[in-house]
């Protein structure tokens, strides 16, 4: 017995330096390098251009220099990202690695991708900028577009351009507050919606906000996690008892009249966290009953990346008011919107308001192509399609490796929890680190999240491919045998 399994451990660990040694198999620039060899990186037809910029030292060096202390990297040895191809990015070496976080949810359909990149050009060589100050047709048809991915009949057609997701969470709470002239909001803890000076208000880890003053108004209703939370997945009135505390939380702690609710429909730094079943249905009717708007932030979820939906909030079956969109919009370009309903946008004419760079020709040229690649190249069904393949290959590597304590999110956003102990769910936070450590090394890069940094997220360009996803679930299978977990 005890001869099989140090067999099989060996046998495990020859898979795993196997799988290494192809990933990284030793190559000069040009048509000899090769990464394709089973079991090692599924092929790719790229090759990447000869790095002549400066040493990865030197980079280091001024980064350390210039840059702000805040900033933090992965790895214990941070890589160095040079160019990068739909699901894969290289380093100065050459290194290829295939991408499963999407530069945190960002590139929604591929670095670099040829039609994106094409229109981006086009546009950069007939006008860099300009503002809404002046008529350009790029931003109003990109409006248009945006518009039509709405729910019918939803009204949802206003769209406000920003840069990023902390500006258009910052907005749409300034929309609420006007339309409603409530000034109260309720946020979800372990949510994550922003780091600027207000959104930082709405962003329930103490990892996130500073000790400074920043959540005048806001009040944080239980996070309706039936993994961790006081009510599990196998209680059937779960959603009921979460949705009773945000009514509860109206009650007790406002004036009894909201401006709003806001959620992500999945949450995203908070580890792929999804709500049971009928808690949005029951949350929006509160708070609409108590004179609040509901606001959907599809920072992560959106652009198809649930796969069953193209919208993460119509996996609820819900309508918000105001939906708040970033990352994926712009497949890697700093671009934001907020959508709502002509009403509540009028709610702002009584003042001036304006973002110098929101609807910039170039970001609106990129955001209008983007959303053109998910309709025609079926980006939102590849998503469901590659979604199922982690999904259940996950699900069977939780059977088999006591680390994993759950599976969960939709489409090409999941969260894999792993805990030390399956009762107390103890945070194997080291454990995780060290997988991601493990993943590098064998040309997989993926994220990390929650509270306590031991969620792996996975979440991919939606542009991967059945090989991808097969080659990563074979890594993480050699990666816990390896941990012994």
């Amino acid at each position: 017995f005890i001869f099989c399994r140090c067999m099989n451990k060996l046998r495990s660990r020859k898979m795993f330096r196997s799988a290494l040694r192809v990933a990284h198999s030793p190559s000069s620039f040009g048509a000899s390098r090769s990464y394709a060899t089973a079991p090692g990186l599924p092929k790719f037809d790229h090759t990447p251009a000869k790095y002549e910029g400066p040493s990865k030292e030197q980079v280091m060096a001024t980064r350390k220099e210039h840059l702000h202390p805040n900033l933090f990297m992965y790895y214990k040895k941070p890589i160095m990202i040079v160019e990068g191809k739909m699901q894969y990015l290289w380093d100065e070496e050459g290194t290829r690695y295939l991408d499963l976080f999407a530069g945190i949810v960002t590139v929604s359909v591929g670095h670099c991708h040829p039609y994106v990149t094409e229109k981006a050009v086009a546009q950069f060589n007939k006008l860099q900028h300009t503002t809404t100050i002046y008529a350009h047709p790029t931003v109003g048809e990109f409006a248009e577009k945006l518009a039509s991915t709405m729910p019918k009949g939803s009204d949802l057609k206003v769209c406000y351009f920003v840069n990023s997701g902390s500006e258009a969470n910052d907005l749409a709470l300034l929309m609420a507050r006007l339309y409603t002239k409530n000034y109260d909001m309720l946020a979800l803890r372990n949510a994550y919606h922003g780091a600027s000076s207000t959104t930082m208000g709405l962003t329930a880890y103490n990892t996130w906000r500073f000790p400074l003053p920043s959540d005048f108004g806001i009040k944080h209703c239980v996070n309706p996690d039936t993994y961790r939370g006081p009510f599990k997945a196998s209680d059937p009135d779960a959603y009921k008892k979460y949705a009773y505390d945000v009514k509860n939380v109206i009650e007790h702690c406002t004036p009894g009249k909201v401006a709003g609710f806001i959620c992500e429909s999945i949450q995203g730094v908070g580890g792929a966290v999804t709500y049971p079943d009928g808690y949005l249905k029951e949350v929006y009717k509160t708070v609409r009953s108590h004179g609040g708007l509901c606001i959907s932030d599809e920072v992560q979820a959106g652009f198809g990346r649930t796969g069953t939906h193209y919208w993460g909030f119509e996996t609820h079956g819900v309508v918000p008011d105001i939906v708040t969109t970033a990352k994926g919009i712009g497949n890697g370009f700093p671009l934001a919107a907020v959508i709502t309903r002509p009403e509540i946008a009028a709610a702002m004419n009584v003042r001036t308001h304006f973002n110098t760079f929101g609807g910039n020709p170039i970001a609106a040229a990129m955001g209008k192509a983007t959303l053109e690649v998910i309709e025609n190249e079926k980006i939102q069904e590849n998503a469901h399609n590659m979604g199922e393949i982690l999904r259940t290959g996950l699900l069977n590597l939780q059977k088999k490796h006591k680390l994993i304590g759950e599976v969960r999110g939709r489409g090409l956003m999941i969260g894999v929890e792993l805990v030390r102990d399956h009762n107390t769910l103890e945070p194997a936070n080291t454990e995780a680190a060290e997988l991601m450590e493990m993943g590098k090394e064998a040309g997989i890069l993926f994220g990390k999240g929650g509270l306590y940094g031991n969620i792996l997220r996975v979440k991919p360009p939606m542009c991967i491919n059945k090989d991808d996803c097969n080659y990563f679930l074979q890594v993480l299978d050699n990666s816990l045998t390896r941990l012994g977990k």
